[in-house]
């Protein structure tokens, strides 16, 4: 329920914070000279913990490092799990195709070189969030930049998804299986979707999350949701030419994923800090509980009409 007027849906149950594409470098050398993308993260991670959230699960979905060296993989870890800790959120890490999976199981999990046999091996993993199952699928094809799935992944998934979770399945893998109106990106897309399609229809699959593309945008895949987010690093163009690519340093964002209990919501979070037009602070809003509903819809209609306040709204 709203806590200012009835509203017509729940509360959300669940909370996700869904981050992509860091792409920490060597020795935190800027990216193409100008880019900081330890800078960025820690921006964008301020603005996090500031707001008051409480997830259940911050999930990365892949390229944490640049070109897979181990200090990157040491400096975000450093930099997120004090974080999750503080939020009381689990830390879910997504294999992408910029990663090295020796050194991403080294700098997150403190697997060493020769100590699991499986080391080089695809990273999945999943993770119980309180009855919502979360899946994370390497879809990494190590020395390519495209994905793929081979079929021991497949079958895999087949049978962990052939028992339905409590509140459903999430799906979190890098390469997102949806179009793109951008020819570039199909020569780093995922290959044979129509294998994982197999799977996940019919399912208990909810929604899927990737990254990779460095810019937001959503789409259906065998009948579920898929929410890619953008990048915390730096962004692509997607008003540049259909046949080329654009990088540009800034446009970063992050996605907060709010669970329901037949939906997901997701809302694109823009990394950066600008000016306050106007805000209703948690005293204000403890107020308008107090008002009758008449004057809380007045007071709202005043917020939103241009000119009619000039400054912050006082009650």
């Amino acid at each position: 329920m709203n806590p200012l007027w009835p509203s017509q849906y729940p509360r959300p149950e669940q909370l996700i914070v869904h981050l992509s594409d860091t792409h920490f470098t060597a020795a935190r050398s800027p990216m193409f000279g100008i880019v900081d993308s330890d800078a960025n993260l820690a921006t964008a991670l301020r603005g996090l913990t500031g707001a008051g959230l409480h997830p259940d699960a911050i999930v990365v979905t892949g390229d944490v490092a640049d070109t897979g060296a181990p200090d990157a993989y040491d400096r975000v870890r450093a930099m997120l799990e004090p974080v999750a800790a503080e939020l009381g959120a689990e830390l879910v890490w997504v294999m992408g195709n910029h990663d090295v999976r020796s050194n991403f199981r080294r700098g997150l999990f403190d697997v060493e070189p020769g100590s699991d046999a499986a080391a080089d091996a695809p990273y999945d993993r999943v993770v119980d969030l309180d009855g919502l199952r979360l899946i994370a699928l390497d879809s990494s094809v190590p020395g390519f930049h495209y994905g793929a799935l081979d079929p021991a992944q497949l079958e895999w998934l087949a049978d962990v998804l052939s028992t339905a979770a409590p509140r459903g399945t999430l799906l979190a893998l890098h390469h997102p299986p949806i179009p793109s109106p951008q020819l570039f990106d199909e020569l780093i897309e995922l290959r044979d979707q129509a294998a994982l399609e197999a799977v996940v229809r019919g399912s208990d699959v909810r929604g899927i999350l990737a990254g990779h593309l460095h810019y937001s945008t959503h789409s259906m895949f065998a009948g579920v949701p898929v929410s890619v987010t953008s990048a915390t690093c730096y962004t692509n163009d997607p008003l540049f030419s259909q046949a080329g690519l654009r990088a540009q340093a800034g446009g970063q964002a992050f996605d907060l994923v709010h669970v329901y209990g037949d939906r997901m919501l997701h809302t694109t979070v823009p990394i950066g800090e600008w000016p306050t037009v106007y805000e209703v602070t948690a005293a204000q809003a403890a107020q308008l509980l107090q008002l009758p509903e008449e004057q809380q819809q007045e007071l709202a209609r005043r917020y939103i009409t241009v000119g009619e306040l000039s400054g912050p709204p006082q009650l």
